[in-house]
């Protein structure tokens, strides 16, 4: 089996068990007796563990290899499931998520790894696999959850072990070392992202990034409290919509972006998908009714399909090819940042002000970021 295939099925196994946890975890953690902010700190605690050790993962994956760091990756997140399954504290629930956050280098290790086997010219095609393995996992991993928290709280705790342990023999059995075409040379993201705020048309971008992730974390760690408390969705309604959403995202990755961008260029659309999401996030903050809810999901997907994609791309084009590393890297860190920050945001606001100021703020700054992306414009370039 090619080695992309192989990349693929791991990482699509992997954010599969993932996805059996998202929407789990804030019910979870209620058992302990968790309040809505220190659930957002539960979140945050693993996005601001994984900021840290990013960098380190990294430079090993250089040094070593990338099979050993992503083999590693995987059974830190075995091990953390574990812990989560056997937790009988609040603390040892943030262990758990501390310990998956500091060996959370899957991802970034399997971009590292297409870059190495793939050439520039079908890059980007090999890009599209990943995120096509990100969406069925967020498509799986929510609805498998949904049905096993039938059984118990538990059960898709030591079923989202389970498929981890399967993705880490699919690394370790099946999948090749490289042969580096490129070293990051233990460049810090923040000494990069300081260099490249200086130049405007990136600052504006990377503002753009930070908040939509930003936003989007708060979207995503409240979306189980905001359904319990407005609509008395329970773990199942929860992992059953966010898999809906996972799905509605994929046909728009995979049939809309590429029509958008060549009606209106990659900025419209940027600015068109930002417009989409904060009429979803505010639309479900505004409103008392399930099917108006579950139908403001659509624009919902709309805007983060459209705004993925080309936010992506925009950040590729903002500096010359040798400096993608640089540009990704602090493009990273600043998305890491955002998703500690959005749970606390999302989740404090929820506990302080009620449900629906979590998505109403996420909205307006995604409002804000809308405007300044129609205003974008690239130093030399047609309008994108």
């Amino acid at each position: 089996m090619k080695p992309l295939a192989i990349i693929f099925l791991t990482i699509f196994v992997n954010l599969v068990g993932f996805g059996i946890i998202i929407p789990l975890l804030p019910f979870y953690a209620q058992t302990f007796g968790a309040s809505p902010l220190v659930i957002g700190l539960l979140f945050a605690s693993f996005s601001l563990s994984q900021l840290l050790a990013a960098p380190l993962l990294g430079d090993l994956s250089d040094r070593w290899g990338r099979r050993p760091v992503l083999i590693f990756s995987l059974l830190g997140t075995v091990v953390s499931f574990v812990m989560l399954a056997l937790a009988q504290t609040l603390a040892m629930l943030f262990a758990a998520r501390i310990v998956d956050g500091l060996s959370g280098g899957n991802i970034t290790t399997a971009r590292a790894y297409i870059a190495d086997i793939t050439t520039e010219e079908n890059r980007a095609k090999a890009f599209g696999v990943l995120g096509a393995a990100f969406g069925l996992g967020f498509i799986v991993g929510p609805g498998l959850g949904a049905a096993l928290s039938h059984i118990s709280i538990t059960a898709p705790i030591w079923a989202a072990a389970a498929i981890t342990v399967v993705a880490t023999a699919l690394a370790y059995f099946w999948l090749p070392e490289t042969i580096h075409r490129a070293h990051a040379g233990g460049r810090s993201p923040w000494r990069a992202l300081a260099d490249l705020w200086q130049r405007g048309h990136v600052r504006v971008l990377f503002t753009i990034d930070f908040v939509y992730w930003t936003a989007f974390a708060v979207y995503q760690t409240t979306f189980a409290l905001f359904g319990a408390r407005r609509f008395g969705f329970d773990a199942a309604h929860t992992g059953y919509l966010l898999s809906a959403f996972g799905f509605l995202g994929v046909l728009v990755q995979g049939g809309l972006v590429g029509p958008a961008v060549t009606a209106l260029g990659e900025r419209q659309t940027l600015a068109v998908g930002l417009l989409f999401a904060a009429i979803g996030w505010g639309g479900s903050a505004l409103t008392h009714s399930v099917p108006v809810f579950v139908g403001m999901l659509v624009p919902g997907a709309i805007g983060i399909g459209l705004t993925n994609a080309t936010l992506s791309s925009l950040i590729s084009k903002a500096a010359s090819r040798t400096e993608q590393g640089r540009v990704q890297g602090a493009a990273g860190a600043l998305e890491s940042l955002g998703r500690t920050i959005g749970p606390v945001w999302g989740n404090g606001t929820l506990q302080k002000f009620g449900e629906g100021t979590a998505y109403g703020s996420a909205a307006v700054a995604l409002l804000a970021v809308s405007a300044l992306a129609a205003s974008y414009h690239r130093p030399g370039a047609d309008d994108e």
